[in-house]
Order: C-alpha cells, then structure tokens, then sequence
C-alpha cells in the first residue's frame, strides 16, 4: 500500500525546533516487486549504491517504478567527512575490489540498463584515487552492454592530472563532478575538498571536450538551502557555465541525521525554476531544477535533452 511520507527533516536535537516541513517534500513511499527486485540484486552481487547510502529520497521512484539505480563503486567509506553527506567515513580497506566492475556490469545487465550511472566514495587512501577502477567499470560495462551510455559521477581525485585522462579515455557519455555549494559554504560542506579545484576539474573535462579529445557531455550539480545568498548561488552558476560545464542539477538540500549540517531553507519550488531559467539563459544545455532532483535523477533524460 502506498502511503505519503515527509522526508529529510531529522528529530530535532536538545529541544531546538526543526523547520517546518513543507507540503512539496513528500514523496509516495511505494515498494512493488519491482523494487524488491533491484533491492535483491544489489544484496546478491555485493554492491553498493548511493541511492541507500546517501538515502536518496528518489530511491522508491527509481528502483520501484523505473528500476534503475546510481552504482556506487571504490567501497562503501569515504576518506573524507562532508557536512551533507550520510555517506560513511573513515579509513577504506587497503586497495580496490577487482572483481566489483564485473558484477556492476552483470547488475546493469540484468536490469537492462540503457544509461548506467557510476559514481564512487572519496578513496584519497588511492594513488590515482580510484580513477583506473573507474575506467575499468567502464570497460565493464561496454563488454556486457556495449549500446548503453555511461555515467561517471567522479571526485576530484584530489588534483591528479593523469586521473582525469584516465577516466575520459574510456570515453563515457557523461562525465560529472559535483560541485555541490558555493565558494564560502565550502569549509562547513566539504572540508578536504576545494572549489576551486572542482571547478578547474570542469573546466579540464570541457577543454578536452572543445578539443575533440573527449566526444561527451560535462555536468555539475548543486544543493540550495545551506544557507547561501541569491547573489552567491548565481555567482557561482556563472563560475560552472564559464568552465565550460553543458548540464546542470539543482536540488534541495535535506539533511540526513542529526549529526550533519542542518537545513537553513526550504526553497520552493517557483524558485527552482526561476534557477532553471536563469540556468539556460546562460547556455547551459539542460537544467534539471527541483526540490528532489539529484545529480543521477532522470539522468537519461539529460543526455537526451541536451
């Protein structure tokens, strides 16, 4: 039985009141067969997905009605603690699982895939960080099915600059790097990262782009509701433009225990779109702009539409 849930909004903590939970954050919590299915799948092949680990709210419309899942490779812990993230933390296990871009090509197969999205954890731990794994997930993928597209959704890989050519010489569709907030939420949302290396990461897949030495899409995403300005959300969507990026997602932040960074606003959905239209009157190709998006949801459309 469907039942219409509230979601990303925690307890709240030492009696401090939460924010009240607008009407357009609910979702149709549904789990058919077909989410059992893919639930069944990934617990058979040993695979993760961000879809549970980040506690995607998308996670029932996806699995459940379109059957399709963001593969999350490199391991289940991240080397680094962003403020956002439900993604575990801590020290990996030493080296790569060879064997997991086998089974991730084996579960987009049997799910008939036709546009496979792969992203991964922080691995600084990783000389290239996880960069060849990437590509080998990549091959993977192709050898089983060689007519899907494929996603990489990749960390900045801590400034390498073999390990963007690495990625991109496998050729997927879609190379995206999140951006994820502006300039100065940076320190409190991603501490170990940088914004202006993300950037210059975006800006390094498009030059290869512009050159003809990588045939596919460039693509960020960002969260609102952290706490930043109109004038600095637009600021840097004009950064992410000029770098030469062709897709955009803008989603709302929704933080997912007590212990992460808390929601400073819920934005409505008139300005997503607003965003949107501000987004394509600056050249972005595509713009996927709502309460729920995600950087993986309805990924296939964005290629399409682009």
């Amino acid at each position: 039985m469907d039942e219409l849930v509230s979601i990303g909004v925690p307890p709240p903590v030492g009696g401090v009141s939460r924010l009240p939970r607008p009407d357009w954050l609910r979702i149709r919590l549904s789990t058919p067969e077909p989410y059992h299915r893919v639930r069944r799948l990934m617990e058979g092949l040993n695979l993760n997905t961000v879809c549970e680990e980040a506690r995607c709210p998308n996670i029932y419309e996806c699995w459940g009605e379109h059957g399709t899942a963001t593969f999350m490779i490199l391991g289940d812990t991240c080397t680094r603690r962003c403020g956002f993230c439900a993604v575990h933390t801590g020290r990996p296990a030493p080296g790569v699982d060879a064997d997991e871009p086998a089974r991730v090509a084996e579960a987009a197969t049997a799910m008939g895939l036709r546009h496979v999205v792969v992203t991964s954890v922080d691995r600084d731990d990783l000389p290239d960080g996880g960069a060849g794994h990437f590509a080998d997930t990549i091959r993977a993928i192709r050898d089983r099915l060689p007519g899907a597209a494929v996603e990489v959704l990749t960390p900045d890989f801590r400034g390498v600059e073999e390990a963007l050519d690495i990625v991109l010489a496998e050729r997927p569709e879609v190379f995206s790097h999140n951006m994820e907030t502006i300039p100065r939420l940076y320190r409190q949302a991603r501490p170990g990262s940088s914004y202006e290396r993300s950037l210059a990461l975006l800006s390094e897949a498009a030059a290869r782009r512009d050159s003809g030495s990588y045939e596919g899409r460039v693509k960020t995403g960002l969260m609102v509701g952290l706490g930043e300005t109109t004038a600095e959300l637009e600021a840097t969507i004009r950064d992410i433009r000029a770098a030469g990026t062709e897709i955009l997602t803008i989603g709302q932040y929704l933080q997912p225990t007590r212990d992460h960074l808390p929601v400073d606003r819920y934005v409505h959905p008139d300005e997503f779109a607003r965003l949107r239209r501000f987004a394509l009157g600056l050249g972005f190709r595509h713009c996927e702009s709502g309460p729920l998006v995600r950087s993986s949801y309805h990924a296939h459309e964005h290629v399409a539409r682009s």
